[in-house]
């Protein structure tokens, strides 16, 4: 696709300064600029780039000053960065409504209830009494169990498993190999012997949730696993049966939620972080990396280590440790002194 500068102004509301009608083909980093690129401007370091970028276009800041003339033609906006990343969403949208239509080698039930404007892959099971919203995209290879339903505007990326009864909202995004609703980790121990213990409930994921690949979200042994509106969740990560997790509320890559554990909204774990089960995370909680949260926490705050304590008892007590063999050694001598 090709567009002037003028139609990429319309579309994030700048001011250009230069050529209008220049022609972009493609975006492009501002270091590895190249004709017919779009690049942007955000992070200062970077901003020696911009009198040499061979870029075409950029994308900068209002209050953006040069300090000696700039080759390419400049588009000004309120945030660069936030333009830039809503060009990139006005981009993929077209390119997700070019898709309409069921493939033949699909396999569709009867009884299935299909929306306007739907695509859906070659390869792609769509299970008795499925609901799909107008717009969704359906990629090759997924898979969607009987009385699943799927809002609108939805992407579900190759590979895709949701079981049975799942619930997925209007305008996510699912990446691919993820599966929504397996049985969550079921067992009654009874002398020695593990019996599984039947996991009825389902899956329900709310409005505006990313998922990344290679995702596990379990369904509950009864009720619901919830994931509410905005959260976001990154490639690798395990949430566990009955878990709920609040509204826009994000997940790093690796991280593991167990069972029955309720996160509040807008909490932020970094990646590798392991949450144990039937504790309860208070809103705004920020969890730094390789984490273990063995105890309900307190909204609000900051969280390092494992057992996690408030960020600045752990940070003060990583010097401690490391003051460690020094210590020792000074208490050996004391003690050789001493006798």
């Amino acid at each position: 696709m090709e567009f002037t500068v003028a139609q990429i102004a319309d579309v994030i509301a700048a001011t250009v300064e230069g050529d209008a009608q220049a022609k972009i083909k493609t975006v492009c980093k501002i270091e590895a600029g190249f004709e017919g690129g779009l690049t942007f401007l955000a992070n200062p370091k970077y901003t020696h780039y911009i009198y040499e970028t061979k870029a075409t276009a950029a994308i900068v800041n209002k209050d953006f000053v040069p300090e000696k003339p700039v080759p390419c033609t400049m588009l000004r906006v309120e945030n660069s960065y936030f333009a830039f990343a809503k060009l990139l969403d006005f981009y993929n949208q077209m390119k997700k409504n070019s898709k309409v239509g069921v493939s033949k080698m699909a396999c569709v039930a009867e009884s299935a209830k299909i929306g306007q404007n739907v695509y859906i892959g070659e390869f792609a099971s769509i299970g008795e009494n499925v609901v799909i919203g107008d717009n969704t995209k359906i990629f090759p290879h997924v898979c969607l169990g009987d009385n699943v339903k799927v809002g609108h505007d939805t992407v579900l990326n190759s590979g895709v498993k949701i079981y049975a009864e799942c619930v997925v909202g209007n305008d996510c995004i699912i990446h691919a190999g993820t599966v929504i609703g397996a049985d969550g980790f079921g067992f009654a121990a009874q002398n020695g012997e593990f019996t599984k213990v039947p996991q009825i409930g389902n899956v329900v994921i709310e409005d505006n949730v990313e998922i990344g690949a290679n995702t596990c979200i379990d369904r509950a042994t009864m009720g619901s696993t919830i994931i509410h509106k905005n959260a976001k969740i990154d490639n690798l990560v395990q949430i566990a049966h009955n878990v709920e997790v609040g509204e826009g509320s994000a997940f790093a890559a690796q991280s593991g939620v167990s069972g029955s554990t309720k996160v509040g909204k807008h909490c932020i774990f970094a990646g590798q972080v392991g949450i144990a089960g039937h504790i309860t995370i208070g809103d705004q909680t920020i969890v730094a990396a390789q984490s273990g949260v063995t105890n309900s926490l307190k909204g609000g705050q900051a969280y390092l280590g494992s057992p996690a304590i408030p960020i600045t008892q752990e940070r003060r007590l990583i010097i401690y440790r490391k003051k460690l063999p020094e210590l020792f050694q000074k208490m050996d001598e004391i003690s050789k002194l001493v006798n």
